[in-house]
């Protein structure tokens, strides 16, 4: 028991170190840097997904108001970002399908699931930044 614990704790190191789990703020690193728990790292980690799906509050209601006099645009926007929350749900349960996900994924399913939120949301802000440029003159 005692090495299969130091097993875990030794490829956790590794993993909090690997491109696929990474984050890219600061914040997030300096914190996961100083996390010494599990308990520690998943606070980590949903903190770095609320800090991005704040980032993509903030893109989103300034798309909405950079297209606001284009109904048409709005409704489309709108029914996009709808798409893009469920498809965000359907593959996070996709990529974590277990019933019963503690005892399948074990204590650091909350910390890989608000990793990967973390990520996913990062990519929508991009798509979000990126008709954001296409309304804004050049």
């Amino acid at each position: 028991m005692r090495y299969l614990v130091l097993l875990l704790l030794m490829l956790l190191t590794v993993l909090r170190h690997t491109p696929c789990f990474a984050q890219d703020s600061a914040e997030y690193r300096a914190c996961s840097g100083n996390a010494n728990t599990q308990a520690e790292m998943t606070a980590c980690a949903g903190a770095e997904a609320k800090r991005v799906d704040a980032k993509l509050n903030s893109t989103y209601r300034a798309l909405l108001a950079k297209v606001a006099s284009q109904p048409e645009a709005v409704a489309k926007i709108k029914a996009a970002e709808r798409a893009w929350v469920a498809y965000r749900d359907a593959y996070i349960e996709a990529t974590y399908p277990a019933k019963d996900k503690a005892t399948e994924y074990g204590s650091m399913y909350p910390l890989d699931v608000a990793l990967l939120r973390a990520k996913l949301t990062q990519r929508q802000v991009t798509a979000l930044e990126d008709i954001l440029q296409h309304y804004t003159p050049r």
